[in-house]
């Protein structure tokens, strides 16, 4: 009779058992498999960084579930980025961040609703895009400039003579072209446009000498010869334009051997996510990224995939962060 009855209890034991650890765990991704995993892009559908995140999430939904990419534009990016900034730590609400929004941003507006390090939990990198440095060809066969250092050495001749154009004041054209002036000591003129297209559309047309642009969205008009391209702003080459030499390695004896600028994004979730979700989820974005179909599309964009660590991730946030502060400082750019 005795074993009978504790037979008979051990069910319910179990039972018991089982609800008192669902009480007391967490609430975690993996336990909240039923809802869709958010991932906010704070910039307008169609760009490189919304396309990548529609192509992650596409590919993550095996190990993840359902991925709901939405578009929150808005302040440069601020919107979305304090949207994931505010939310509950349970890793079902991500963004896509970028160099902007959490290197940029921070220093150009003086009121930020966010902290790009303490509101967040880093999880991996995606990509990073090199910047071009391009000169409108017309403008470089009148002058004699075939390379980087052709440029500098009629810069530092003929002070004010040259101008650049960017997307605006505090853009990364603008502060590419701020760091590119400190470095190798030049005057230069910035004129600011009301966005990339239209200061692409002013070098084509030679209203504006040299520009640095997305490399993706310069390399038509540098293979049909409208534009030439003398360097790119990041420390390696790109494999979309290997003939072309990077910044550092083409002005190293002109003081620009440490010029490294370029655009990237990555994910993060709000700050406080739990390791294992961390985890989790930067596993299946970096599986993702390593896979050729990832790759190619990459390609597509003329972004290179850069999957890391969290930690490696947050460290790189962390010096880039720091590097603006000087850039934006140096640029007086500022945005209320």
């Amino acid at each position: 009779m005795i074993y009978a009855a504790s037979m008979n209890r051990r069910p319910a034991l179990g039972i018991l058992a089982t609800c008192l650890l669902a009480l007391n765990a967490p609430a975690t991704l993996a336990q909240s498999t039923q809802r869709p995993i958010r991932l906010i892009v704070p910039y307008p559908p169609g760009g490189p960084l919304d396309i990548a995140a529609r192509s992650l999430a596409e590919r993550v939904k095996d190990s993840l579930g359902t991925v709901v990419v939405e578009n929150k534009p808005g302040a440069g990016g601020n919107l979305g980025a304090d949207l994931v900034a505010k939310a509950a730590p349970d890793g079902l609400t991500l963004v896509m961040g970028a160099v902007a929004t959490h290197a940029i941003n921070p220093w150009l507006y003086s009121k930020l609703p966010y902290d790009p390090i303490r509101d967040f939990t880093p999880i991996t990198l995606v990509a990073q895009v090199p910047n071009v440095l391009v000169i409108n060809a017309d403008t470089a066969t009148r002058l004699g400039i075939a390379t980087l250092a052709d440029l500098v050495r009629y810069a530092r001749q003929n002070p004010g003579r040259l101008n650049y154009g960017s997307g605006g004041n505090g853009s990364a054209g603008h502060l590419a072209g701020e760091m590119f002036k400190s470095q190798a000591g030049l005057f230069v003129v910035h004129i600011p446009y009301a966005g990339g297209p239209p200061a692409q559309l002013a070098l084509v047309s030679g209203q504006v000498d040299f520009n640095f642009d997305n490399l993706a969205a310069a390399s038509a008009n540098i293979r049909s010869g409208k534009l030439k391209a003398l360097a790119v702003t990041t420390l390696r080459r790109s494999a979309a334009m290997p003939e072309v030499p990077t910044v550092a390695e083409a002005g190293a004896a002109l003081g620009l051997k440490a010029f490294d600028v370029g655009t990237w994004f990555g994910l993060f979730g709000p700050a406080h996510l739990t390791g294992d979700v961390t985890a989790r989820l930067n596993k299946a974005f970096t599986d993702a990224l390593a896979t050729p179909e990832l790759k190619a599309r990459m390609a597509g964009l003329m972004a290179e995939p850069s999957p890391t660590t969290p930690d490696q991730f947050a460290l790189m946030v962390k010096a880039e962060l720091a590097k603006y502060q000087a850039v934006v400082k140096a640029s007086g750019a500022k945005v209320d």
